[in-house]
């Protein structure tokens, strides 16, 4: 791996790294399986503010936006804004009260084929929401991890999403010379593969590949201006957390 592919992967590398290691050695509650305890190390709320600061530092030493200098454009950030809201309209909505009353067929086949591995089962959410409650309400973690998650989740993790999976693998799937194609240059294949990766990285599969193909059409069409899909990006991560926060909906987190 070259300087300028671990400028870009190394940010998120470090974010799923330390959360894959938390698991493995079962160092937080919510690692605990039938056949291990947790160990109780570390709560998951102050892990999650671990990798923030770790994945910021990462990010501002590496500077991965030095190769996408001149990019930004300001007149990208209004319809950037208009995706996010979009995309998080995607993620929540055949989740919701509202959808499974309105569509009760079509919300269960939504559950049970399009979010988790266990296809055909759908997912006990209130179970999930219970879970992740006791681990990152503000009632039981404080409300400064409550706000270093958000910041994480909000600004942190969507810049160093957007520049490994958009910036970098986006072309580095086509050759580990990524510079050498031009940014925002489209190919379908690695373009769908990327999207589908992306997906795999989040339980609710069909949402996340859509959010995939939604920032990635969107980095494409605006030539590679990473930071309005960083933009797109923040705005769904910041309003699934205020969502979270005000419907109980704890299993999005």
């Amino acid at each position: 791996m070259n300087a300028a592919a671990a400028r870009h992967a190394a940010p998120f590398i470090i974010w799923i790294g330390v959360m894959l290691l938390a698991q493995l050695m079962h160092l937080t509650p919510s690692s605990a399986s039938e056949e291990t305890e947790a160990l109780g190390v570390v709560s998951d709320a102050a892990l999650y503010g671990v990798r923030t600061i770790l994945v910021a530092i990462a990010l501002a030493a590496l500077r991965p936006w030095k190769y996408s200098a001149g990019l930004f454009r300001a007149r990208n950030a209004a319809l950037a804004l208009c995706l996010g809201v979009a995309v998080f309209a995607v993620w929540v909505v055949p989740q919701s009260e509202w959808f499974a009353a309105a569509f009760p067929r079509l919300a269960d086949a939504y559950a049970r084929w399009c979010v988790g591995w266990d296809f055909g089962k759908a997912p006990d959410f209130a179970d999930l929401a219970a879970k992740a409650r006791s681990y990152y309400h503000p009632a039981q973690t404080g409300w400064p991890l409550f706000a270093l998650h958000m910041v994480g989740t909000s600004l942190v993790i969507a810049a160093a999403e957007e520049f490994f999976w958009r910036a970098y693998l986006l072309r580095a799937a086509r050759t580990p010379d990524f510079l050498d194609i031009p940014p925002g240059a489209f190919h379908a294949v690695s373009f769908l593969a990327v999207s589908a990766a992306f997906a795999a990285e989040h339980q609710e599969l069909l949402a996340g590949f859509v959010a995939g193909v939604s920032y990635g059409a969107f980095y494409v069409r605006t030539k590679g201006d990473v930071w309005s899909a960083t933009i797109a990006h923040a705005t769904t991560n910041a309003l699934l957390g205020l969502y979270v926060l005000a419907t109980g909906h704890w299993e999005f987190w």
